[in-house]
């Protein structure tokens, strides 16, 4: 198969984050990714678009979130850019630690890398690419 794109973008507004969502299931269902593997991407994207649209662009609607997926033989990637300054990626505490199994915010990322092959951040001048990875296999 041919490395396949595909793009949308909208403005930083919650409510159209299940628009996204069902985006990329149906993406997902279409390149013939696994059940189990489907709703792994499903939740990370999940908190993926949510950390751009409410850490990132901060709740701004003036500010946009872009998602493109690619799609060839063997992934299926997901780049979600805000319009953010970015983050420290050390400075995000460890959830696994006792100091911070009762805190309520925190998990998103370590979820995230548990669920994808491979998750990794560009941190740019005109915004952070969050870059989320999962094996058709």
């Amino acid at each position: 198969m041919a490395l396949k794109i595909y793009e949308k973008e909208i403005p930083s507004d919650p409510e159209l984050l299940p628009e996204l969502e069902e985006f990329i299931v149906h993406l997902a269902k279409e390149s013939n990714l696994r059940e189990d593997k489907l709703n792994n991407l499903a939740l990370s994207f999940s908190e993926a678009a949510s950390n751009s649209v409410v850490h990132g662009n901060k709740l701004d609607k003036n500010k946009k979130v872009k998602i493109t997926v690619k799609v060839d033989n063997t992934t299926f990637s997901i780049i979600i850019k805000d319009e953010g300054n970015g983050f420290n990626l050390d400075s995000v505490p460890d959830p696994t630690r006792p100091e911070n199994i009762l805190k309520d915010s925190g998990r998103g990322i370590h979820i995230m890398r548990s669920f994808l092959d491979k998750l990794y951040y560009n941190f740019t001048p005109t915004g952070t690419e969050t870059i989320l990875e999962i094996s058709l296999s």
